[in-house]
């Protein structure tokens, strides 16, 4: 018993200290602040997605830095980003080729952990919200039958992963989002349901940062 109440007494002072240095490491790291920008080659994934249905766009916004250790840090970022897709259909419902444009606002949550000193990798959740929606192409999506923000979910929530180069001022990197949230709301035909566009977000982003303080 004796024993038990030692080794608790240890941990307890060893898990105290460790509190204590890292909130001292929080306190007295240099926050960083900077912008970010950059090229989106975004897609969605469905059961069989096809790679030539890439769509190239941007993304732009703002980032905090907090150090908890001299390896790790907290990034997160606020920004603009372009998704979607350019999608083939054929079935009962919709037939013809769709491009849909998806303007978010993304929220990324990192962990970021530096492997050498311009070396460093990141990963973790984030959410989005959508705040506007363009659709064109032929046959069903030409026009005759209409798509607006309301005919998609208006949050997406994915995991982020990616690899980065830090420099002094400057950095470069690139990330990996895939969604795990249908970008389609359901819709219903004579008591059918069915969604269109009926797939997740799948997004490669490469961009440059840039420090301001």
């Amino acid at each position: 018993m004796k024993n038990s109440i030692k080794t608790v007494a240890a941990l307890a002072l060893l898990i105290g200290l460790g509190s204590t240095r890292t909130h001292a490491q929080v306190n007295t790291g240099d926050a960083q602040f900077g912008v970010k920008g950059g090229v989106n080659f975004s897609n969605m994934y469905t059961e069989d997605v096809d790679d030539n249905n890439v769509l190239t766009s941007f993304n732009a916004g703002v980032y905090a830095l907090l150090p908890i250790t001299d390896f790790a840090a907290i990034q997160a970022e606020v920004l603009y980003s372009r998704k979607g897709s350019e999608l083939v259909y054929d079935n009962a419902f919709a037939s013809g080729t769709a491009k849909f444009k998806l303007n978010y606002i993304e929220v990324p949550i990192l962990v970021k952990g530096n492997i050498t000193k311009n070396l460093s990798v990141h990963a973790g959740p984030y959410v989005a919200y959508l705040i506007d929606a363009e659709v064109s192409g032929e046959g069903t999506f030409d026009g005759s039958q209409s798509y607006d923000n309301d005919d998609f979910k208006k949050f997406d929530a994915g995991l982020s992963a990616g690899i980065g180069l830090d420099f002094d001022r400057v950095g470069f990197g690139a990330r990996y989002n895939y969604g795990l949230t249908t970008v389609g709301k359901e819709r219903s035909i004579a008591g059918v349901e069915y969604t269109v566009p009926d797939g997740k977000n799948s997004n490669v982003s490469v961009y440059m940062t840039l420090k301001l303080n």
